[in-house]
């Protein structure tokens, strides 16, 4: 009985009691002594969860940079991937849509996500009507698509415009022959028509002149434009003076490469022959006298020396394509000034190595081009040729800042190009 009543007493001194709606404990001391404890842990508990969740919000904030064809912005974003950043700014891709990194890619603060939506383009390429799928931003990115044919070709609208409504004219470059005059004229034109050809070289019809195609027809690489002059069997004749192609070795162009400094003109001249007929056929003729009407300019053309290592062999160092790097931007008419711009454009980007690669982004090659992918209109060995690399990478810059100098201006604001 005693040990009853002394455990009931030592419970008594535990109890719990409720003042004015609030759990409280009795004012033994003996309680507040045995529940401190207990009360600190619970304490420390919730202090480590705040921090817990303060942290784990810090980690999933970030602040991206979002280009949506070519518009671009930066935003607080949350989540873990570039898909989850994209839904949270309601930017919705396409099933054809292009998007650098990848959908699935991690992101991290400050990353820059690249967004390219699919659409129609509406060319006209030597006067055909046609439709294409691209991405495209701008004309010269449409050139990049198209590949090689585009190359030297005249167009509607500058590279750098952006692609618009209109059907954009592109005529490409196209190798013909005129015969005339007894010369055959070696012609490389982007002209569409065959008068075009005819008149940019510099060759005059007269009245009864024929030419075997019709004067407003359309000219495919390769034709030969043949003219016959009218009263051939005269002694005193209008005819053309070819020109000559002076042909400069360059050092600073690469072997294989040909830049065409001054186009060729035929000139003009009025001639006296002395004819010799048997049976009323001729059977020889001797210039009497020539009167040059109009001079011939000679074309000029600067062929590459430059010797460069075969890229299917050996790595090409940074040293040799920044060489090379000179020496195409001045093929495409860029002096010193613009090739500097270029140096510390693609320092900046890659240090002129062929094989640099961004994990994050996916950027490739000395201009990390953004997929490399899309390096392959240049050429199918765009992973490891200098040469395929940089003829993109200018093209890339010359369609969408107009010059390197541009590019690195961008670059130097915005941190990306």
């Amino acid at each position: 009985m005693r040990t009853l009543r002394a455990v009931r007493a030592r419970l008594s001194a535990y109890t719990v009691t409720v003042t004015r709606g609030r759990p409280g404990l009795s004012a033994n001391r003996h309680v507040s002594a045995l529940r401190l404890p207990a009360r600190r842990v619970i304490q420390g508990s919730v202090l480590v969860a705040l921090v817990a969740g303060t942290s784990a919000f810090t980690t999933m904030h970030k602040t991206i940079t979002i280009e949506v064809d070519g518009d671009v912005r930066t935003v607080t974003a949350f989540g873990s991937t570039v898909n989850d950043v994209l839904a949270s700014h309601q930017v919705v891709l396409g099933d054809q849509d292009e998007v650098f990194p990848s959908s699935a890619s991690s992101v991290s603060d400050g990353d820059l996500i690249v967004v390219r939506t699919m659409r129609t383009v509406d060319v006209e390429i030597d006067g055909t009507p046609q439709s294409i799928q691209s991405t495209a931003l701008t004309v010269g990115e449409v050139l990049d698509e198209i590949g090689p044919r585009a190359a030297g070709a005249d167009v509607s609208a500058s590279r750098s415009e952006a692609v618009g409504r209109n059907p954009l004219k592109i005529s490409t470059l196209k190798d013909v022959t005129i015969a005339i005059d007894g010369q055959q004229i070696p012609v490389v034109t982007t002209e569409e028509s065959v008068r075009a050809v005819l008149a940019n070289a510099g060759v005059v019809l007269f009245p009864g002149d024929v030419v075997s195609a019709d004067l407003s027809s359309a000219i495919e690489t390769g034709q030969v434009i043949t003219v016959g002059r009218a009263g051939e069997s005269a002694t005193v004749l209008t005819e053309v003076l070819p020109f000559t192609v002076e042909e400069i070795e360059d050092p600073k162009l690469v072997v294989g490469q040909r830049l065409v400094k001054q186009t060729g003109r035929v000139g003009q001249a009025v001639t006296t022959y002395d004819v010799t007929l048997v049976d009323g056929v001729e059977a020889s003729r001797v210039v009497v006298a020539q009167q040059i009407t109009v001079e011939a300019r000679n074309e000029i053309v600067h062929l590459g020396t430059m010797e460069l290592p075969d890229p299917a062999l050996v790595q090409v160092d940074p040293g040799t394509a920044r060489a090379l790097g000179q020496s195409m931007a001045l093929e495409k008419g860029w002096g010193d000034d613009q090739y500097a711009c270029l140096e510390s454009l693609w320092t900046k980007e890659s240090k002129w190595n062929a094989s640099a690669a961004n994990a994050s982004s996916g950027a490739y090659g000395i201009p990390q081009a953004l997929p490399g992918s899309k390096m392959a209109s240049a050429g199918a060995d765009w992973r490891t040729n200098a040469a395929t690399q940089i003829t993109w990478g200018l093209g890339y810059i010359e369609g969408r800042y107009g010059t390197p100098c541009g590019a690195w201006a961008h670059s130097k604001s915005t941190g990306w190009y």
